[in-house]
């Protein structure tokens, strides 16, 4: 039985998250690169731990863990809590938007990003369904969050901004806009946590405020 954790992870993807959270709870873990470039992550080898191709993946004592949301609550629950624990009046609104970052913020970037995998929306009405989102965000996430110490969403949130500031679309908003999520991601770059993974995938030193494209010591984030 595997004893230590491993993240399957690309520079500047979806392990970004994950990898946040390993290093705010301070946990022992080794890094394996999934190579984009050569597609590694529709290779018979990971497609025995993740099934849907998708990065990231972290092998555990209980078997490899894919979905973000997934494998970061399986962190909070079995080391340093970063989210709600079961029966805390926090946990429920905590849940209902970390499955909203998991299912429709982060859907919402994917058709921004791979608009071929979305035909059945206008570049427009992607333009306009991510702008909608982050005013939802500013109003209601943000507030929620603030009055927390840094966890689970932030680390699930703050790479959401920086692609949408790295990747724009035309005319695209900086993220002064909604000053609320603009002071979460300033708080989270500020953490020691964060200062490692930007140098371990080469994000710059304001990966969220002020995102520069990565330079990763190894691999690619496209």
């Amino acid at each position: 039985m595997m004893t230590e954790l491993v993240l399957h992870y690309a520079p500047d993807n979806a392990s970004l998250s994950v990898r946040l959270a390993l290093e705010m709870q301070g946990r022992p873990y080794r890094t394996r690169l999934v190579d984009r470039r050569a597609q590694a992550q529709r290779g018979a080898e990971y497609l025995t731990l993740n099934p849907m191709g998708l990065i990231p993946v972290l092998e555990t004592p209980s078997g490899p863990l894919f979905e973000t949301a997934a494998i970061l609550l399986w962190l909070s629950e079995t080391g340093a809590p970063l989210f709600p624990p079961p029966g805390a009046a926090a946990r429920g609104p905590a849940l209902t938007w970390l499955f909203w970052l998991s299912n429709t913020m982060h859907t919402g970037l994917r058709a921004r990003f791979y608009p071929g995998q979305f035909p059945f929306a206008s570049p427009e009405e992607t333009e306009a369904r991510m702008t909608a989102l982050l005013d939802m965000a500013e109003a209601h996430l943000a507030p929620l969050m603030a009055a927390e110490a840094p966890g689970l969403l932030d680390c699930y949130l703050a790479p959401q901004l920086r692609w949408l500031q790295l990747y724009p679309g035309p005319g695209w908003p900086p993220l002064s806009g909604w000053p609320n999520l603009e002071a979460l991601a300033a708080r989270m770059e500020a953490l020691p946590a964060t200062a490692r993974v930007a140098e371990a995938e080469g994000l710059g030193p304001r990966p969220f405020t002020a995102p520069q494209p990565c330079r990763p010591k190894e691999g690619a984030a496209l």
